[in-house]
């Protein structure tokens, strides 16, 4: 009973008390009738229990009210409000989550707050209009890092989009170790080495389904570390210096971007232009990433790239030239 009564006790002040609101020794009393059905505890053994609790290493403090009576509260429950909120507004914003999702793990932060905190946990923050999708993402994530940790192989089901947006799952004997979840443009991400020929695999977690481990390896393989920035997920066929002629109004995209492999300075020659210089991860989607800037960004070398990326243009300029109700619906 002495047990049950402090675990009682300490889930009171746990959601009931803050900083600014504390309670009495008669308030837990009261709590202890009502909510425990434990009758008749002294003050005088609520005092014990909450010595008790300190000295077990629970962080209590007290501020002095009315008539010199002494309110007890838990400043600290192991993250700040702050960070709570700053959880669950990461939860709310989660593309692959189901609002069933959401509120079970929302409802979970909600016992580390005090009744008055767990009001302001309502998010503000708002997502787009995009279906929720019917895989449980939580799910697979937890069976990916099971097979990781157990280092095994991994089989599953992959799917791709048909021409109704439908995801068909097909299955291949893959030779797949699986070795690090990445997190990269608001999705999840398996990065996997082919024992067969050592080449670096990625696969979205969102579409796996029917996860397995495989056959035991003897140890994960080392995955090669970025020598410069990237902007797909994709293992670039090169990394090179890239010097780029931007506007000036891209300049904080760019560099955030980029991040510790580049550096900006002025364009003499174009006062409305910086010049990035970068070390990039060069793919084909390093080019279409590119493209989105139009005429407001410009490779300026090395020579072979900026000449790639002006075949690039030119093959999207010639899709646009000549009869273009060629191939139109009826």
């Amino acid at each position: 009973m002495e047990h049950e009564r402090i675990i009682h006790i300490l889930d009171f002040l746990t959601r009931c008390t803050d900083k600014q609101h504390g309670v009495t020794i008669q308030d837990i009393k009261r709590h202890l009738e009502s909510q425990t059905n434990m009758q008749d505890v002294s003050p005088v053994t609520i005092r014990r229990d909450l010595e008790r609790l300190e000295r077990s290493g629970t962080q209590l403090e007290t501020y002095t009210g009315a008539h010199n009576t002494r309110y007890y509260y838990m400043p600290q429950k192991g993250f700040t409000f702050n960070e709570i909120r700053f959880l669950t507004d990461s939860v709310s914003i989660n593309k692959y989550l189901s609002p069933q999702q959401k509120h079970r793990l929302i409802k979970k932060f909600e016992v580390l707050c005090s009744q008055s905190e767990v009001r302001q946990l309502i998010s503000r923050v708002s997502l787009d209009g995009r279906e929720t999708p019917s895989y449980d993402l939580l799910e697979n994530l937890e069976k990916v890092h099971a097979v990781i940790s157990e280092k095994r192989k991994i089989l599953f089901d992959y799917g791709k989009s048909d021409i109704n947006g439908k995801l068909v799952y097909y299955h291949k004997q893959r030779e797949m170790i699986p070795c690090r979840v990445t997190y990269f443009n608001d999705r999840f991400y398996l990065k996997c080495v082919d024992e067969t020929t050592g080449n670096v695999r990625t696969y979205r977690i969102d579409r796996m389904k029917t996860i397995e481990s495989g056959a035991r390896v003897k140890r994960i393989p080392e995955l090669p570390k970025p020598e410069g920035a990237v902007v797909d997920i994709f293992e670039p066929e090169r990394f090179a210096v890239v010097r780029l002629r931007v506007k000036r109004f891209l300049l904080d995209e760019m560099l955030d971007q980029f991040g510790k492999f580049a550096s900006a300075q002025d364009d003499e020659t174009h006062a409305d232009c910086v010049i990035i210089r970068a070390n990039i991860g060069i793919s084909k989607t390093f080019y279409q990433w590119l493209m989105q800037y139009g005429e407001n960004a410009e490779i300026l070398s090395p020579p072979d790239i900026r000449e790639t990326m002006a075949q690039q243009l030119c093959a999207v300029l010639a899709q646009y030239q000549g009869d273009h109700t060629t191939g139109s619906a009826t």
